[in-house]
């Protein structure tokens, strides 16, 4: 059938048909991770990213334009995004969504130019972008667009010639970037985009095709509501809560970033937890204050609203202690809020025993990363939001987090946010241990990054599939130790591996070894570990942790 133009409702199919179909093929690209180690899916991260696009998408106005659909594709992938490739992916949707502002009919011109931005947008976001990843997918797929939309007039055709030439770059991926070639798999994100175009392509050409979005497997993205209150709830009474209502809006207005810090300071003069994010024609507004009606006045003063939303957070908070346990059990001890302070610390962790040491040194707030380790920019936000400090740092502690840690900085503004790129927990205790509270901010971020690189990091977990890596043949279930990212030695033996690691860990002339021991590993076994490192460095000093972190049998640090 031709499909010359689409209108919003078309357009909202498209969205939920790709997300469903990278949903389904998760699994697949979760397979074509480099690293055979069980906490690298891209594939679930991508899809998390996207269905949270879809469902923000569903949450549009039925009359809503082509406009507000693409914004909320934009604003969805912003805050879901889960892992670099997911991140990627929020940034080509906010380009498409930058594309297609003012358009009401979507042609293959628009379609073209929207993907175009989306590609512009993605790149600029990325530091050191290399190539043969999504990103060179994705460029690829967007010249198709462009160049196709000269004479195609079919969108559905044009989406066939643009995944087409997706194919064609995807198996070229393994040519630009050699671990790709070692491990005989095409690039894992650059897939996973291919999966939500090839779903864009059956929404236009399969009228089955509806707006239901699959139940994904990961139920993360939508935890189910607590029936008793959090202790942050309980702890502190609903008349504590300084400003009463969360207002959010969106001012639409001709030169929006003029107006942007005005707005920023009088709703800050009104109010806290503020959010002023402007964009092109249009500033997002999120603010906790005791009269929503000032702060929707002076927006009215800019220009028309749109996607208000007021919650009297009082009465949401009474309701949540209402359905409090039995009136039998003996109500909670009141504490007063936190005070505000100077400094606050947000950190990514796994294992019970990980996140009490860090909790121990100072951080606030700490994000359990669960299986894969790679919570959402909107995780990173809601930690965020429950410090009040005037400056945050932030330690994703993880190397595939630090995008998202990033992308959250940026969507902050009445605190400065400081990410320090830890790539692993030992980096992150080690910074914590380098902070100093009479430094300045920028002092501190400087200290604790040079600290980190000081910091070398062997773990030992399992391969989850057979592959080959460089001089590695590989064989499901073996044990793989990893030294500071890489893969350094493989075998058939916990212990075994661990101590070759230790042994390349000891070349490098560092004086204090820890040893973390994971949910499976026995004191007695990490005991013997030690005993191992002193008998190599008899001077030195090695410290034992029980972490508690799942799939990782031991994490040792060096520095």
């Amino acid at each position: 059938m031709l499909s010359n133009r689409l209108d919003a409702e078309q357009f909202r199919k498209m969205i939920v048909a790709g997300a469903n179909r990278l949903e389904a093929n998760k699994k697949e690209v979760d397979e074509l991770n480099v690293f055979p180690v069980p906490d690298g899916d891209t594939g679930t991260n991508m899809s998390l990213t996207v269905m949270s696009a879809a469902r923000e998408v569903l949450k549009t106005e039925a009359d809503a334009g082509i406009e507000a659909v693409a914004k909320a594709l934009s604003s969805g992938a912003l805050r879901g995004a889960r892992g670099n490739s997911g991140v990627i992916v929020s940034q080509l949707f906010r380009g498409m969504y930058r594309g297609l502002k003012g358009t009401e009919e979507i042609d293959s011109a628009a379609f073209a130019n929207a993907m175009r931005q989306g590609v512009e947008t993605a790149y600029k976001a990325v530091m050191r972008p290399k190539e043969g990843t999504i990103l060179t997918v994705a460029r690829g797929m967007a010249e198709a667009a462009v160049d196709a939309a000269i004479e195609e007039e079919d969108l559905a055709e044009l989406l066939k010639l643009v995944i087409e030439r997706g194919e064609e770059v995807l198996e070229k991926t393994p040519d630009m970037l050699p671990v790709l070639k070692e491990a005989g798999v095409v690039d894992a994100g650059g897939k996973g985009l291919l999966y939500i175009y090839k779903g864009m392509y059956a929404a236009l050409t399969d009228e089955s095709e509806g707006l239901a979005l699959m139940d994904a497997s990961n139920k993360k993205e939508e935890p189910a509501e607590p029936k008793t209150p959090n202790q942050a709830q309980a702890a502190f009474d609903t008349e504590s809560i300084t400003f009463g209502y969360c207002t959010e809006f969106i001012v639409h207005c001709a030169d929006a970033e003029r107006h942007e810090e005005m707005l920023r300071t009088y709703l800050g003069s009104i109010g806290d937890s503020l959010v002023v994010v402007a964009d092109d024609d249009l500033i997002k507004i999120h603010v906790h204050t005791n009269d929503p009606g000032l702060a929707i006045q002076k927006g009215l003063s800019i220009g028309y609203l749109s996607n208000m939303k007021i919650d009297n957070m009082r009465l949401q908070h009474q309701n949540l202690l209402v359905q409090e346990t039995p009136s039998s059990q003996e109500a909670p001890v009141q504490e007063a809020p936190a005070e505000h302070k100077e400094y606050g610390f947000v950190a990514v962790s796994m294992g019970e025993g990980l996140t009490k040491i860090l909790k121990e040194l100072g951080v606030d707030q700490v994000i359990t990363g669960g299986q894969t380790m790679n919570p959402s920019t909107e995780d990173v936000l809601n930690a965020i939001e429950k410090i009040d400090a005037d400056h945050i740092f932030i330690l994703p502690n993880n190397k595939n987090i630090i995008l998202a840690a990033q992308q959250a900085a940026a969507l902050i503004q009445d605190k400065e946010i400081l990410v320090v790129q830890t790539r692993n927990v030992p980096q992150g205790i080690t910074a914590m241990l380098n902070f100093a509270a009479d430094f300045s901010a920028e002092e501190n971020l400087k200290m604790m990054e040079e600290a980190i690189l000081e910091v070398h990091t062997g773990m030992t977990t399992f391969a989850i599939r057979d592959t080959h890596l460089g001089e590695f043949e590989i064989h499901k279930d073996d044990i793989l130790g990893m030294l500071d990212g890489e893969l350094n030695v493989t075998g058939q033996d916990v212990e075994a591996v661990a101590r070759d690691l230790i042994d390349h860990l000891l070349e490098m002339d560092k004086e204090l070894f820890t040893v973390y021991y994971g949910e499976d590993v026995t004191p007695d076994s990490a005991q013997a570990l030690a005993d191992y490192i002193m008998e190599k460095m008899p001077e030195g000093e090695v410290e034992v942790h029980n972490g508690g972190q799942p799939l990782y049998h031991y994490i040792i640090s060096a520095e």
